[in-house]
Formats: structure tokens, sequence, C-alpha cells
């Protein structure tokens, strides 16, 4: 693939200027479908009716017209057009699947504008009878056209193809303008005439928008050509844009000469109508053979260059078929293997002689390739990528109008067909996805996007009113920790309070100065901790932080945003019941460190238990605890949400003081009949104090065996009991010490 693409580099193809890419677009614009169906769609809608589809039409060629000038101005676009394009802006992965859809419609295209061709020998089918003895078969002109082109195409290359289409697009103005010099026909009655003038019974608007608007889809077809032009960034946009306009300025005046020359009853059902308007009706089917041709040449010349470009990006199955496909001849790199692919491919369509079905197919491709060129518009310009500097620019919006409309009008034409084109691109995706691993995630394509969706709303959450924040209080939890791959307890807690209603930011802490050397050591372990957090499907933020001690470290990280840009307000500690004692009173300084900072403090005590079956948690209110009642009870409900706790129970005990029993019991009731304290009665056990029994012990007696206890804090204990606090609880399992240093509404 390297040798591929180096060796496409050392290439200069043709050196096109910008003619070549408007030719090309203007002679796919105006092609068979405006000799063919334009006055069935005028007969059918009425002029009023043909305009709207005009408009709708170009709502979604304009925008794609704007987002290919403003991408083709940003960077060198290189041989594959489109999909060069878009591959290098969604990754290679989403730009194949979309780039191999592209391929296939332009190739089948070959196909289609060669049947269209030998539609314009029509009218000599009862001559060639009467010559020949034999039934007239377009095939007998479409197969020989097709032939002959495919071995022009590879003998000459590009070259020829553009000089072929300077003489059909000539004829093809010969013919439009004899066709604007001719005159109404006999049965056309101006007085008749109205803007809504139409056939009784026609067919539905979306029908014959679906009919139609193939016609307005080619303005892309010199795109790709882009490997063949001098100047790329000047030529697509110019080329590109010309023909769009200018296609769409000459369909305005199609209909209108339409309308005001023929009844809708005659246009309706004379495909050919135009020819009797025509000052010379011949003409007309002459246009529409050079029309039918050149576009078939544009395709012939655009689908090659395509497959060529994805086999340099190996984005054809089998390495030895994409090397094969991406090999270029001569100075020029004609890519005539994979022309002679396409002209095998058409030659099966044209042999088949119908492409109804097919072509119906292609134009979703052809829709999701528009789509697809104006999102990646409307996403670079929220992603704000100091890469992205085009010299031409468009508007977000109108990439955005374009792309919703793409989507909009796929379904609009043909739901099936939308749904069908839809779930192969899907399964192409995921194919292709699983064949080069996660190259190209569709993450990816939104990074920029959401970097800058984030910083905005950081600014905004920064900008709120404090009370605000606090009245929909939910945990933000920062946790700085040494011991991190050599215990799980500790991310795994994280990981469930942080699942749904709370975030999470864990940084592991290496000890030492900020050097060269601990800066890898960093990224190396970001790596790991990224990789820890993939795998367990957790939503935790993780990172690390280099300090020479683990308060510098607290220092540094309690003064930073939560992942949310709003301020963190819990900050969670850890040990293990083995652990020595010389551990826990560093963590009983850390603690009283960080409650300087006015946030709830958690202190995990965890060991070879890992939370048992997650069946219960018990809650163990104190007379000490009014402050940290709301919290306990709000994280252990919190952590309900989880999965892997969702069918445990909590039961709340509370110790009754001699002198707060009456208030604290009564406090509860009321909680529980505003419905703010979702806990049963049989759930919540009033102990009153005993003397015989100590706090300590009561707990000891019925939470032994629980998965989890919640027990309350306070910083005025930890500074007289110091470690003692966190270790008297020797019988119980894992323990969550909770110490919040202001109550939380229930609200």
């Amino acid at each position: 693939m390297a040798a591929n693409s180096q060796a496409g580099a050392a290439h200069t193809g043709h050196g096109f200027g910008t003619l070549p890419v408007f030719l090309a677009g203007i002679s796919t614009i105006l092609g068979a479908i405006m000799f063919l169906r334009f006055g069935y769609a005028v007969g059918h809608v009425g002029l009023l009716g043909i305009f709207v589809i005009i408009g709708l039409g170009h709502l979604v060629t304009i925008p794609t017209a704007l987002a290919l000038a403003e991408i083709a101005t940003n960077r060198k676009v290189e041989g594959g057009g489109e999909y060069f394009i878009i591959s290098r802006s969604f990754g290679t992965t989403i730009g194949g699947v979309i780039g191999l859809s592209l391929y296939l419609s332009q190739a089948i295209s070959v196909a289609f504008y060669l049947i269209a061709f030998a539609e314009a020998f029509t009218p000599f089918a009862a001559g060639f009878e009467r010559l020949f003895g034999v039934p007239f078969d377009v095939r007998l002109v479409s197969v020989p056209a097709l032939l002959v082109l495919i071995a022009t195409v590879l003998r000459k290359g590009a070259d020829v193809g553009i000089k072929l289409l300077y003489v059909v697009v000539a004829v093809l103005m010969v013919s439009l303008g004899m066709f604007f010099l001719g005159s109404p026909v006999a049965e056309y009655v101006p007085e008749a005439s109205s803007l809504t003038s139409k056939v009784s019974d026609g067919d539905a608007f979306f029908v014959v928008f679906a009919i139609v608007f193939p016609a307005f889809t080619g303005m892309t077809a010199g795109v790709g050509l882009s490997g063949d032009l001098k100047n790329p960034r000047q030529s697509l946009p110019r080329g590109t844009l010309a023909a769009t306009l200018v296609g769409m300025v000459a369909y305005v005046c199609i209909v209108l000469k339409l309308h005001f020359s023929a009844p809708p009853e005659a246009l309706a059902g004379n495909q050919l109508i135009m020819a009797d308007i025509a000052v010379w009706g011949p003409i007309i089917y002459m246009g529409l053979g050079c029309a039918t041709l050149s576009s078939a040449i544009g395709s012939v010349l655009v689908a090659p260059r395509t497959l060529q470009a994805l086999g340099a990006d190996a984005n054809v199955p089998g390495s030895g078929i994409s090397g094969w496909l991406a090999q270029g001849h001569g100075k020029q790199n004609e890519p005539r293997n994979a022309t002679l692919i396409t002209g095998v491919m058409a030659l099966i369509i044209v042999l088949l002689g119908n492409v109804n079905l097919v072509a119906r197919l292609i134009s979703m491709f052809f829709m999701v390739t528009y789509g697809a060129l104006c999102a990646i518009s409307f996403l670079e310009h929220f992603a704000a990528r100091p890469s992205f500097r085009p010299a031409f620019r468009s508007r977000w919006y109108i990439s955005l109008l374009g792309a919703v409309m793409c989507l909009f009008m796929m379904f609009q034409m043909d739901p099936l067909f939308a749904l069908l084109a839809l779930l192969l691109m899907t399964a192409l995706y995921q194919g292709m996805r699983r064949a080069k691993g996660r190259e190209g995630d569709l993450a990816a394509m939104f990074q920029g996007v959401m970097t800058q969706a984030m910083r905005y709303m950081h600014v905004r959450l920064q900008r709120r009113r404090r009370d605000e924040l606090h009245d929909e209080w939910r945990p933000s939890i920062i946790m700085v920790n040494d011991r991190t791959f050599d215990r799980r307890s500790p991310l795994t807690m994280m990981r469930w309070l942080c699942h749904r209603h709370g975030f999470g930011t864990y940084l592991h802490h290496i000890h030492g100065m900020l050097n060269a050397e601990s800066f890898v050591d960093s990224l190396s372990a970001k790596e790991h901790l990224v990789e820890m957090a993939r795998l367990q499907r957790s939503t935790v933020y993780m990172d690390t932080i280099v300090s020479p001690s683990m308060i510098s470290a607290l220092a540094q990280s309690l003064q930073i945003p939560g992942v949310t840009g709003t301020p963190n307000n819990i900050v969670m500690f850890e040990f293990a019941r083995q652990d020595e004692p010389e551990v826990v009173e560093d963590l009983v300084q850390n603690c009283l460190f960080a409650a300087s900072t006015d946030k709830t403090l958690l202190v995990l005590r965890h060991g070879e238990y890992y939370f048992g079956e997650r069946d219960t948690i018990h809650i163990w209110l104190s007379p000490d605890d009014r402050e940290n009642a709301t919290m306990m009870i709000l994280l252990s409900y919190i952590l309900l949400g989880h999965p892997e706790w969702h069918e445990a129970t909590i039961k709340v005990f509370v110790a009754l003081g001699e002198e707060s029993a009456n208030s604290i019991e009564n406090e509860f009731r009321r909680h529980q009949l505003q419905g703010r304290l979702p806990i049963a009665d049989k759930n919540i056990v009033f102990i009153p104090a005993s003397p015989k029994a100590s706090f300590q012990e009561m707990v000891a007696a019925r939470s032994a065996s629980a998965a989890l206890v919640v027990v309350g804090f306070s910083t005025d204990r930890l500074n007289r009991r110091g470690l003692h606090v966190f270790t008297d609880h020797a019988a119980l399992r894992d323990v969550l010490f909770v110490h919040a240093p202001h109550e939380v509404s229930f609200e």
C-alpha cells in the first residue's frame, strides 16, 4: 500500500484545468432525464410543481457543491475525487464503505447511460427491421458502444475522453439552442395555460420527484478527475459550482419553454416532446445521444479512478486485488486495471438490458455520498480544527441543511431502497472494521466536535450561579491513588457510583518530580488505565499525575474542575484490611487535608470478600450523622442503579441517642410520608441506645455478613481518634465511610 501511495504521489496526471471539471459536471447534469422525462414532470405536477422540485433538488446539490468547494480548498485533493475527500475526513474505514458504494454507482451508471444512449436510435428501429428482418434491440447499440468506449479509454486514457467531452457538449448546446428557438405545438392554447395546469389523475409529487431528481446529481462528476488536475484546489470548486448553477438555470429555462409550448396532455404522453418543439426535430435525438454518451464518458473516466484510490488504501477485499487495482500506467498514472474491471461490470449490466431496479438503489448511494460531503463540512465547522483553513468557506447551517435533506429525500424517493442502502453500508462498515481492527472508528469522526461541545458546555456551566449548582445534586468524584494496579475494589466502586448518575475522575499518582522520564512513564500508565476502563466498560475518566508526594498531588488535583467542567464535590480514598497502620495513618492525614476544600469524603475499606454477592447494603446512622445521613442514603441508592447491584436491598439502622431519639425518628417518618425517603418501614430499624453495647458492637452484631456497610464519620472524631475511626469495625467486610461537610437535600 505504501509503495502504491508513493508511486501515485510521483505522478502528476494530465494537468487539466477547470474546464474539464465543468464539462464533466454539466454533461452529466443535462443528460437523458432532461430529454426524456422533464416534459412528463411538467405535465404531471405543473409549472409551479416542477419549480418546487427543482428547488428541493438544489437544496441537496447546492449545499453539496459548496461543501465540496470548501473541503477541496482546505487540502490537496489527490486521485479518487469524492472518495479521497470522504476517506481523509471520516477515516479510511467509513470512507471505504462510502467509496465502494460510490464506485458501484459510478460503474453501473456507465451501463445506465449507454442503454439510454441506445434509446436515441429508436426512430431507426422500423428501418432496421425492414433492412435486416430482425427485431430492433437496444443492446445492438449499447454493447458495441460500450466496447468502443472502454477500448478507447484503455488505449488513449483520460485525454481522449476529455476531447470527446468537448464534442458532445458542443452538440448538446446546439440541440438545446434549437429547442429554445422552436415554436409551440399545434395543440397548445396559451389562454388555457396556468401555473398549476397539469393532467388529471397525474402521478404524486414525490413519485415525479424521484424520477426527475437524478438529473440534478451530476455536479460532482468532475471531482473524480482530481488526480489529473493541475490545481485541484482551484479547479474543483470553480468547475463544480459553475456546473451546478448553470444546470439549475438551464432547467428553469427548459421547464418554462416546455410549459409555454405544449399542453399538459402532450407533455405527459410524449417522452420526446422536445423534438416536436425544436426548430429541427432530429437534433433532439442527436442531443439525447450526445448527452447520454457524455454522461457515460464522464462515468467511465471517474469510476476507475475511484476504484484505483480504493485499491491504494487496501479497501478492496483481498490484498493482491487491491495492489493490482492501485497500479497506474504511464506518467499520468492511468487506471487501466480499474478501467478493465469497470468495463466488465458495465457490460454485464448492459447485457441484462434493464437497470431500473439497480438505478433506484444507486440513486440512494449517490444521496449517501452527497450527505456525507455535507456532513463533513458541518462537522468541520463545529470541530474548529486548526488544520481546517479552506480558501472558500460555506456556512454550517447550509451544510447541515444539505445533510438533512439528503436523508429526508432518500426516504421520500423510495423508503425500501433507502433502508436497503443504509443496511448494506452498515454491513460493509462492520466487515471492514473487523478486517482493519479499530481503524476509522466512528468515535474518531466526532472527536473534534465533542471537544468543542464540551468546551462550550464547560463555559456555560461555569457561568451558572453557585446556588443553581446545588439544586440538583449529583456526585462528581475525584480519586488520587498510587496503588492502582495491585487492587481493583477502588476503581470498581468508582465505576458503580459513576455508572449513570455521577461523574468520576481517577488519577494514578506517580511519585517523583516531573521530567522527561517520568512524563513518558505517565503516558504509558495512562494507556494502561484507558484500556482498563474500556475492558470494564467504565465511564470514569482516567489519567495520571506526577508529584513528589500524595499531599502535593491532592493539592493540585482538588483545585481543578471535574470531568464535566464543574467542581468535584467528593474525594475518595481507599485502603485494604491488610495494609500496614502507617498506610492508614497517611490516609487520615490526606483526609484531613482534603476536608479543607469543603468536599464530601469517602473512604473505602476493602478486603478479600470483594463485596460478596452484592445483595445487601447496610446503612448505619448514629446521632452524629445528621449531616451525613442523606449523603449516605443517596450514595447507596446510586449503587443500586448499577446492574451488578440491582437486586440488592438497602437496610437502614438508626442508633438513637437518649436525648434525640424522638426527633430523629419523627424526621425519618416525615421524609417517608413526603415520599422523599424511598425505604420501606420494614427496612428501617430504630435501635435505642443501650448502656451494655457500644455502637461498634451493635454494628458488628447485625452487619457482619453484609456485602457493603455504609458508616458515617466526622473530621472532629478523625482528629481525636485518628486511624481507629476506620479500623475499629474489624468484624465487618467491605465498608464505605462517609463524611459530608453539609447536608444534601433529598430533592
